[in-house]
C-alpha cells in the first residue's frame, strides 16, 4: 500500500525532474535521487514551495546572483546549495 508521503515524494520527483531548464533540471535530478527519500513530510512541502518558483529566479538564487528571499532560505534550499557546490568542487579543481 502506498502512502501519502510515498506519493509526495513520487510527485516531488517527477516535478524535480521536468522543469524545463535544462541546468535545473539536471541538478534537481541528481538532488532529489540522493536526498529525496531521507525528507521528512514539511522538508518535501518546502521543497515543492522551491519547486513552484520560476526557473530563472531560482537559477539566480542558488548561483549566487540573487538574494533568496525570507521565506525560501532554509534547510532544503541550504541542502540543495551545498549540494550543488560539492558537484561543481571537483570540476574546478581539474
Amino acid at each position: 500500500m502506498t502512502t501519502d508521503l510515498e506519493i509526495k515524494r513520487k510527485q516531488a520527483l517527477f516535478r524535480a525532474q521536468r522543469r524545463g531548464f535544462r541546468e535545473l533540471d539536471i541538478l534537481f535530478h541528481a538532488f532529489t535521487n540522493k536526498y529525496l527519500h531521507l525528507l521528512d513530510e514539511e522538508q518535501l512541502d518546502r521543497l515543492e514551495v522551491l519547486l513552484a518558483v520560476p526557473d530563472w529566479q531560482l537559477y539566480g538564487w542558488i548561483m549566487g546572483k540573487e538574494a533568496v528571499p525570507k521565506p525560501y532560505d532554509n534547510d532544503i534550499f541550504a541542502l540543495l546549495c551545498d549540494y550543488r557546490a560539492q558537484r561543481a568542487a571537483p570540476l574546478a579543481s581539474s
